[in-house]
């Protein structure tokens, strides 16, 4: 009994040797979000009827406030097609009495008559009212499903970076993708559910008339079809939310296979046949899930079907006795056998309608529970207003750590970065240099400390402010698959620019010979993916990048901070030192610029130099100072410039200095 009414729980699936090879173990959702106090899963038929019309009102309110006037035409057609039902049966119940009666053979077909004609008029204008139905129907489902899309993209875009980090919010991200395709599909349910229910109200009205007890029966009949659908699509949703994590790394691996920037590896290193035969791997697992999943259908469904069929039984049981009592004329008992099908198949219907939504449901509940965690996370849109000039951008004993790791990735770490000057931030790989620039440009805030525009603390100003006057250039910076005047433009893209306007950025960056060589200038389309277009090398991106830069740093009026994190990794020496040079050139009064990388040959003419070790300050000063001091920062200068140091031996290779904290 347990099997088929207790709780829904995902199985223990088989683990295949791909993925712990891969990926270090199964890659199962162990479900524990379920226990999140505003998204307990209750997988019972109660509950579920008990949450449904929140989640169905939800997806109303959506539609009325989308499209309001075709909704009411949906309500009103499907009111009207429930009323034809009724009548109907009314009709054919005239029919009946007609055809059974006892007068001559022509009478009883001219009694017949009125009934028939009234049956086919009341056909046609149902088949009116569908359509109309239909028609509108098609018309919100496309608009909700835009708006849920809309909501869950925004909501998205706008959380904080520190919720993007957080594995169990990414993982409410993937799950809460499936759910703007069931508000656009909870739709048709909701305009099937309530046909069946209008129809199912009137049937059951006449087949009352009738006779009272039949309309027990006609439940009986279709309850335990309706339990046996539900409990399907729970083990579904189970089971899909817990294989989540699986379906991803699959398609991962598919991406591999395919993608360009794996092309070379994938070949020459023959890791094409080696991800295949992993692929298939997981595959089997997976498709061993699906089997259990059907096989566990196939025996509800068939426990479902045996209850309905001696409900069913005890129903024509129960008319055969009415009739043979005498409490039932045969006339009724017709019209009856016709109601009690027929509401049996509204009663289906209305289950089958129920099941999905109760099915969708859950994923828009998802979808639901995603823009509420989101909007806790967002970031504020309020604040006291940056201020258009400030002297310098201050951090004062800043400590950040991230929640899955001990130690902290900066502590107590103090610097200041004066407008007009360029301050450089060195150190090893894992020295906290990404997470202070997080933190410099108001992504992340500190856990503890403060960072200062002037004398206001970053954590009380609106936010948007501060990142409008951030300008981020990194090695990894996006290189967005539209033409390459918009991929410059697209650095403050709510500023209009032609051509021309963007001419100085491409000029700064030194951009022009790439420019010149596209087939259509900066109308090119810089993205492989499109027929006609073209793709960059590694540094001619850079120098689009740096015109993004430049341009997004031109056009701001007020004090701004410009960070450029290892800017440098895909130029060649020659490009390399014109590209630093052009990026000292950015720093003006009302800017300062912030250059992050462990190339010292770029960072001996900054202003000050600040060096982390292990998430904190471990010197500063300028190039000159460092260098006299014989510190950590001497070592990496002096490691670094023994590799282009003059050898008569052959390809050098030196000793690397010992890296001794200073004293």
């Amino acid at each position: 009994m347990k099997r088929f009414f207790g709780k829904v729980r995902p199985a223990e699936p088989e683990v295949s040797d791909a993925e712990r090879e891969l990926f270090g173990g199964p890659l199962r959702y162990d479900m524990g979000w379920s226990q999140h106090e505003h998204a307990t899963l209750d997988l019972t038929m109660m509950s579920a009827l008990r949450s449904m019309p929140a989640l169905v009102g939800a997806t109303l309110r959506m539609a009325w406030g989308t499209d309001r006037r075709a909704l009411i035409a949906v309500g009103i057609s499907e009111i009207g097609q429930g009323i034809a039902a009724a009548v109907g049966l009314l009709a054919i119940n005239s029919v009946m009495h007609a055809l059974l009666g006892s007068a001559s053979a022509v009478d009883r077909l001219h009694g017949m008559l009125p009934g028939l004609l009234a049956a086919a008029a009341i056909a046609v204008v149902n088949s009116v009212l569908a359509g109309w139905s239909t028609s509108r129907a098609g018309r919100l489902e496309p608009l909700v499903e835009r708006i849920a899309t809309t909501q869950y993209l925004a909501a998205a875009a706008s959380v904080e970076l520190e919720a993007i980090d957080d594995p169990d919010f990414r993982r409410l991200i993937d799950i809460a993708q499936y759910g703007p395709a069931s508000a656009r599909r909870m739709i048709s349910a909701c305009v099937a559910a309530l046909n069946s229910t209008i129809s199912l109200v009137a049937t059951a009205g006449v087949l009352t008339v009738l006779h009272p007890a039949l309309l027990p029966m006609l439940i009986l009949i279709a309850a335990p079809r309706g339990w046996g659908a539900m409990r399907v699509a729970q083990e579904r949703y189970v089971s899909v939310m817990s294989w989540i994590e699986h379906l991803r790394a699959s398609r991962l691996i598919g991406n591999l296979l395919t993608e360009r920037t794996a092309a070379q590896e994938v070949r020459i290193h023959g890791v094409g046949p080696f991800l295949l035969s992993r692929y298939e791997r997981m595959a089997h697992s997976a498709e061993a899930e699906q089997e259990r999943l059907a096989s566990s259908k196939a025996v509800t469904e068939w426990v479902a079907a045996a209850l309905s069929g001696v409900a069913m039984a005890a129903t024509y049981g129960t008319m055969i006795w009415l009739i043979m009592s005498g409490r039932m004329s045969l006339a009724v008992a017709g019209t009856a056998v016709i109601a009690v099908r027929s509401g049996s198949a509204s009663l289906g219907a209305l289950v089958m309608n129920v099941n999905q939504l109760h099915e969708e449901s859950l994923y828009v509940r998802d979808h639901g529970r995603f823009l509420t965690e989101a909007a806790q996370r967002t970031i504020p849109e309020t604040g006291r207003p940056v201020p258009k000039h400030v002297e310098q951008v201050t951090l004062d004993q800043v400590t950040y750590r991230y929640p899955d790791r001990e130690a902290p990735a900066l502590e107590n770490v103090t610097l200041t970065f004066p407008m007009g000057s360029v301050t450089a931030v060195v150190g090893e790989n894992g020295s906290g240099k990404s997470t202070l620039m997080k933190i410099l440009s108001g992504l992340l805030l500190p856990q503890t400390g403060t960072v200062r525009w002037g004398e206001l603390d970053v954590a009380g100003l609106e936010r948007s402010q501060v990142f409008d006057r951030v300008a981020l250039l990194t090695q990894d910076f996006q290189r967005w698959p539209v033409t390459a005047a918009m991929n410059i433009r697209i650095g403050r893209p709510g500023h209009d620019a032609s051509t021309q306007d963007l001419q100085a950025s491409v000029d700064h960056a030194g951009a022009g010979p790439v420019v010149a060589k596209l087939p259509d200038g900066l109308q090119s389309l810089l993205a492989r993916m499109f027929r006609g277009a073209i793709e960059l090398s590694g540094g001619e991106w850079q120098k689009i990048g740096l015109a993004r830069t430049h341009w997004r740093s031109s056009t701001s009026q007020a004090d701004s901070v410009l960070i450029v994190d290892e800017p440098t990794s895909a130029l060649d020496p020659e490009a390399e030192i014109e590209a630093f040079d052009r990026i000292r050139h950015l720093a003006a009064p009302n800017r300062a610029v912030v250059l992050v990388t462990h190339r010292m040959s770029g960072v001996r003419h900054a202003d000050h130099i600040y060096l982390l070790n292990a998430g904190h300050l471990a010197e500063h000063g300028t190039h000159d100072e460092l260098v006299a001091q014989r510190g950590r920062y001497a070592a990496m200068f002096d490691a670094q410039a023994a590799q282009y140091a003059p050898t008569t031996a052959g390809i050098p290779n030196p000793a690397a200095p010992s890296l001794s904290d200073p004293a």
